[in-house]
């Protein structure tokens, strides 16, 4: 199924794409795609509603987040060897975690802020792990099974403030709109392999990222069982695994978002994300 939030912002109705493309409104069976919605029990019964009787909304309606009422975004940094090496940091020994306040989701074709201030305002497509199933010290083995689906993340960064601002990254990672989601949670039983889907992102129309999640250091499994050993997962929450190479940092000379300016981005399978930048 391909699950989505379609409507004005905080107003978003649950919906799901049809066999046809046409959006049908879900919120008949369920209040919002999140939490006890994205469990196996609720999922299994979704997909044993026949779309096309369901309400259709409008094609050209707003796409909001894939997911709503997201409890955490935990953040994956440096989860491909040569993303790592054009940024001039060690391969990491383990995942390097960080987290991105829910106050940063937005819509995966909303207006992207460039922060006041800001100097070095950077993308990173990544893909997004949405949880199904509380996770708490599982196995690798097991890890899959608690994974309610896929989707599209650009993971907007302002390096200046992660790295030149003292502290922790979360001050270059935080900014409202640095975190569009969708468009469409896809979920797990759409998605044969995980590691084996290609990821891409344009800005004005010049190709900077292409990469595949082949490559990741620690993949999906890996990524849900080691981050149950230090917080429980649930339902609703959200992982972002980490991006490729090709981030305007490692440019060289670096090159940055500026206000007026479009990221394409897209991953096989999960849809494609479009951003205007402007001006916070």
């Amino acid at each position: 199924m391909k699950l989505l939030r379609v409507g004005p912002q905080g107003h978003e109705k649950p919906a799901a794409l049809d066999a046809n493309g046409t959006l049908r409104d879900l919120s008949a069976h369920v209040a919002d795609i999140g939490g006890a919605a994205l469990t196996p029990a609720s999922l299994d019964a979704l997909r044993a509603v026949d779309l096309t009787t369901l309400p259709e909304l409008a094609a050209d309606s707003r796409i909001g987040a894939c997911v709503g009422a997201v409890g955490k975004i935990i953040c994956v940094g440096l989860n491909y060897s040569d993303h790592a090496i054009e940024s001039g940091m060690a391969i990491p020994n383990e995942p390097v975690l960080f987290l991105k306040p829910t106050s940063a989701l937005c819509g995966p074709y909303d207006d992207v802020e460039i922060p006041r201030g800001a100097e070095k305002t950077d993308w990173e497509v990544e893909l997004g792990i949405v949880i199904g199933k509380t996770a708490k010290y599982v196995s690798e083995a097991d890890a899959l099974d608690h994974v309610a689906g896929y989707c599209v993340v650009n993971d907007v960064s302002e390096r200046a403030f992660q790295l030149e601002r003292g502290g922790q990254w979360d001050k270059g990672k935080a900014h409202d709109t640095f975190a569009p989601l969708g468009p469409w949670l896809v979920t797990a039983d759409e998605v044969a392999d995980p590691q084996d889907l290609s990821l891409w992102l344009e800005v004005d129309g010049h190709r900077y990222q292409d990469g595949s999640t082949r490559t990741m250091i620690f993949g999906v499994a890996h990524l849900v069982s080691y981050i149950s050993q230090f917080m429980s997962l649930h339902p609703g929450d959200v992982i972002s695994t980490g991006t490729p190479p090709g981030v305007g940092f490692g440019q060289r000379p670096q090159v940055y978002l500026r206000a007026g300016q479009v990221m394409t981005l897209g991953i096989s399978g999960l849809g494609e994300q479009r951003q205007r930048t402007v001006a916070a």
